[in-house]
């Protein structure tokens, strides 16, 4: 059984990701697939081992991500939120670089909601004078 060094969550929009921090060469692995594989050749997925780039741990982990819910983008941002506080919680000196980066920074816009008597979340129905 392998065992997980720190396990934590990380968010952007309406996609959530579990991170596990484990032992090993430098893996990182979201949802059974490879990060290349499963965010097929975006520019941005590199954006995923960020945090591990900056705290000079990129060998030292594998990751194991289970992301669900939103976009390709939003997943890509949820998944680097989640691997920032996990390395945060493994070791607290970390803090510092994580932040000067904007790591452990939760992007808190959200779609605003629609609202009633309107045909969107601030789109209104055409007037019609007549």
């Amino acid at each position: 059984m392998v065992k997980n060094l720190t396990v934590a969550t990380g968010k952007r929009k309406t996609s959530i990701a579990r991170v596990f921090l484990r032992d090993g060469a430098g893996k990182v692995t979201v949802n059974g697939k490879t990060v290349e594989e499963y965010f097929a050749g975006l520019p941005t997925a590199q954006n995923v081992r960020a945090p591990l780039d900056v705290t000079s741990s990129t060998g030292k982990f594998d990751v194991l991500i289970s992301v669900r819910g939103g976009g390709i983008s939003s997943q890509i941002e949820a998944c680097r939120h989640g691997i920032a506080r996990a390395l945060n919680a493994y070791d607290a000196t970390n803090h510092i670089a994580l932040r000067a980066n904007g790591f452990l920074t939760r992007d808190p816009r959200m779609v605003e909601r629609k609202k009633y008597g309107q045909s969107g979340a601030r789109r209104r129905f055409q007037f019609s004078k007549r």
